[in-house]
């Protein structure tokens, strides 16, 4: 997709017309506060999750010609990952208990990718932000007028996303030794993170 489109599709998700988070709400579903406080606890997760994978993959690849790219992907999910830390405070959330097995597992998938080569690095960016593209479209998908700043913020922070990941097409992303392995191994791990992150 490319960087026109994102911001069409992201565009349309803010115009689409929306009512309160949670107002289908049938018996059996999550509450508006239920699913709110797994937002935040999954997005907080999944964006400390990202710095430690961008962390770990300059820590090989520091001197590296993707080094400045890596560094501008980090500083986004730097940011981001402040922005939901500050919504865990302001809203009492709850972190999620496997935030010390994400910041073990990410770096490690960080740096074990780098060492298997700058495409691969670029494979596994490409598979974790396609995760993520998926999992904050369902969010803003949910999220009424009633939390319009938070589903502004994850519009944009999903745009940013999907920048990362055409940074890694770009630079030879599927050009990755068993890159079709590599992408699908990522990218199921990625959503079992997303999932275990949102409940525990």
């Amino acid at each position: 997709m490319t960087k026109s489109l994102v911001r069409e599709s992201s565009s349309a998700a803010r115009d689409m017309p929306a009512g309160r988070t949670a107002d289908r709400h049938i018996p059996g579903d999550l509450t508006r506060e239920q699913l709110l406080e797994r937002f935040v606890r999954v997005n907080h997760a999944g964006e400390y999750g990202a710095v430690r994978i961008y962390t770990g993959q300059l820590a090989v690849l520091s001197k590296g010609r993707h080094a400045q790219t890596l560094r501008h992907m980090l500083d986004q999910e730097v940011e981001h990952c402040t922005y939901f830390e500050r919504q865990v405070a302001a809203r009492h959330v709850r972190p999620t208990a496997l935030q010390p097995l994400w910041h073990v597992a990410g770096w490690m998938l960080g740096a074990g990718t780098a060492l298997l080569g700058e495409k691969a690095a670029m494979a596994c960016t490409v598979a974790v932000e396609e995760a993520i593209d998926e999992h904050y479209q369902g969010q803003i998908d949910q999220l009424g007028d009633d939390e319009k700043p938070l589903r502004d913020t994850i519009v944009r922070f999903r745009e940013e996303e999907l920048e990362h990941r055409d940074i890694g097409y770009e630079n030879g992303a599927e050009q990755a030794p068993a890159y079709t392995l590599l992408h699908g191994a990522v990218k199921a791990g990625t959503r079992l993170a997303i999932w275990l992150s949102e409940r525990i």
